[in-house]
């Protein structure tokens, strides 16, 4: 009967706090409905952001660079070489000038981006069986248009070498003449980011970010609505006074989890099939996957907006993280050549662990035991920041009471 006693008191207490974050949760939603500035990070920018960020790098690579070519030898060589790179899907052959110096102001009006430099004796050393050379100037702030010149030309060099030790080796047969001009063949074969383009390579890395800066803006917002003492119908500061702060801080942050569980679904399953993107990700991998991912990233929001005193003041501070928080995810510049100092600091971030571990399932083929670390990261970092967001959350409560 003691027994019974107990286990219907605490069902009646479970049911309570139920009860109690099912009503924290649905006042977050009506608030955020009523909230256009969370409307619109909340679900506007997530829509639309990905699709026009995914569309400018729908090309993939960078095609038909321009080039600016000062032939000083005049010869059939430099003619068959300029041919050739114009004949290329990566260049184009933007002018002919008279000298480098010409070159140089086509480049900075931008009506070229490399020059193509061919000497007096480009023909003649070979003639007299010297080692003849052309030159390239690249346009070094723009590493694609870098990237296409040099293997363009590099591509032509190979052939015009292979042509003109063929025609001094006669009376040799094809095959050995492959083996006297390329007696080392190779293969080249593309691996995971299968297209080779950039597009492939920064999209994975950005939609992730996306996803923790737009969570980032919506709850600061949020919070900075509360704390300006602003009065929407049925406003989120009301609940203070009707839940306690478990109750609160989890059914708002369960309210949030609704919504991004549908948001994250459309922007790393959706987005990339329309753009044709490498995703070989799987819908259960990515559940495993993005539920503690969401879960950090909704605590780690929390915290930030716990400290923003404005609604205006989360979107400077979301800007001002944005790139810095991409760069240290280990994308755009290897993680082994991050200092360790901003290893450190990015552990706290969970873009980090998301991007690295959404990178490795949807691009790599790896699975769920394969970023086992990442997500054990996730979850160290969602329970951290949940207890810390509790912490928080009581403190700003006393301190509201003391001021009533």
């Amino acid at each position: 009967m003691r027994l019974m006693n107990i286990i219907s008191k605490m069902s009646k207490l479970f049911l309570h706090s139920v009860e109690k974050i099912c009503y924290a949760c649905m006042t977050e939603m009506k608030c955020i409905t009523k909230d256009e500035g969370v409307v619109i990070f909340f679900i506007l920018v997530p829509l639309f952001y990905p699709l026009i960020y995914s569309w400018i790098y729908t090309n993939e690579v960078v095609r038909e660079v321009p080039i600016a070519v000062v032939d000083m030898s005049h010869s059939e060589m430099s003619r068959k070489f300029t041919r050739m790179i114009d004949a290329s899907a990566d260049t184009k052959i933007a002018g002919y000038c008279n000298d480098i110096n010409e070159a140089k102001d086509m480049i900075g009006r931008q009506k070229a981006y490399a020059i193509l430099y061919f000497p007096s004796d480009f023909q003649k050393n070979p003639n007299r069986m010297e080692q003849s050379h052309v030159s390239i100037f690249c346009d070094m702030s723009y590493m694609l248009y870098y990237k296409a010149v040099m293997q363009t030309a590099t591509a032509v060099a190979g052939v015009m070498n292979t042509t003109i030790q063929t025609e001094r080796t006669a009376g040799l047969s094809k095959r050995e003449n492959k083996v006297m001009t390329q007696p080392l063949d190779f293969e080249e074969v593309e691996i995971f980011n299968t297209t080779g383009g950039y597009g492939n390579f920064i999209i994975p890395g950005v939609l992730m970010l996306v996803i923790q800066q737009t969570l980032i803006f919506g709850i600061g917002m949020a919070t900075g609505t509360r704390k300006e003492g602003l009065r929407i119908k049925g406003a989120i500061g009301n609940v203070l006074g009707k839940a306690d702060t478990f109750s609160t801080v989890t059914g708002r942050s369960l309210a949030y989890l609704m919504i991004y569980a549908v948001v994250s679904a459309y922007v790393l399953l959706v987005v990339p099939r329309l753009f044709h993107f490498v995703s070989i990700l799987h819908a259960i991998d990515l559940l495993c996957f993005i539920l503690p991912y969401l879960l950090s990233c909704i605590f780690f929001a929390s915290i930030i907006a716990h400290f923003v005193k404005r609604r205006e003041d989360i979107m400077l501070v979301a800007v001002f993280t944005s790139v810095p928080f991409l760069f240290m995810s280990g994308v755009s510049w290897p993680q082994s050549a991050i200092p360790e100092i901003w290893q450190w600091v990015s552990s706290v971030i969970p873009s980090t662990f998301g991007v690295r571990g959404f990178i490795r399932l949807n691009t790599m083929g790896a699975l769920l035991e394969d970023v086992k670390h990442e997500i054990l990261m996730l979850w160290i970092q969602a329970a951290t920041f949940y207890v810390v967001t509790l912490i928080l959350a009581s403190r700003a409560k006393k301190k509201q009471q003391q001021q009533q």
